[in-house]
């Protein structure tokens, strides 16, 4: 089998998302869920740059697909699990609740298999993706730990468990979401995508970190908006 050595560069970047991943479950093992969250993010910036890789190098491939998910399931479906499994323990003595933080895990692992095997998800996605998902739960441990003003509802387990199991149903959910990949940089084609972004930009210079969760919020939302005005024209 040869080998294109080019093919390594996004694959090491891939690669790179999943070493966040684990570096980030060991974290919240040591209590420290909000560095577990930052690496969240970091992590979504190489699974930006590895995608943008392969097409650049123009060595896209099965096998970087699959490493993709694999390390997108880790990073995205399990480490966000564990930070939520983690806040909920902090707040109730019950063996039971921590645990419905992993459906999570297992509804990442279905959205995951289900966008590898659905081609109408080119150019649009359905059911949230898992670095948004990845993404509202990162925000949660500074809005609990700083006791964020105006947000003091989520400072229990119960409603850090129904948010689990919203957050799961949304994963796998038939909705259209827009995708934010532009093909070009007409307004007419990318109308939503540059309001989302102006919009996201705004709050989350305003709010920073706690504006995370109205950011993916505003997305839904805007692509809902999205299909129904395509769906009339």
């Amino acid at each position: 089998m040869n080998l294109n050595p080019k093919s390594l560069i996004p694959n090491l970047l891939t690669l790179a998302n999943l070493l966040c991943g684990c570096a980030g479950i060991v974290l919240v093992f040591s209590g420290q869920s909000e560095n577990a969250a930052v690496l969240i993010w970091i992590a979504a910036v190489f699974d930006f740059l590895d995608g943008a890789a392969a097409r650049l190098l123009k060595v896209s491939s099965v096998i970087g697909k699959e490493l993709d998910s694999l390390a997108d399931m880790i990073t995205f479906g399990v480490l966000p699990s564990m930070i939520m499994y983690h806040l909920i323990s902090e707040l109730t003595n019950s063996p039971i609740l921590p645990w419905i933080s992993f459906s999570i895990a297992l509804f990442s692992a279905l959205r995951l298999a289900k966008f590898n095997t659905d081609d109408r998800q080119s150019e649009q996605f359905i059911g949230l993706p898992t670095p948004a998902n990845a993404f509202f739960i990162s925000a949660l441990p500074f809005m609990l730990n700083r006791n964020f003003k105006g947000l003091s509802y989520l400072l229990n387990a119960e409603a850090l468990a129904a948010i689990s199991i919203i957050l799961s149903l949304l994963l796998v959910a038939r909705l259209p979401l827009i995708s934010l990949k532009f093909k070009n940089f007409t307004w007419k084609q990318n109308a939503f995508r540059y309001i989302f972004l102006a919009i996201s930009a705004v709050m989350l210079l305003v709010w920073n970190v706690f504006a995370i969760p109205g950011v993916i919020i505003i997305y839904i939302l805007l692509s809902l908006l999205s299909q129904v005005i395509r769906t009339k024209e």
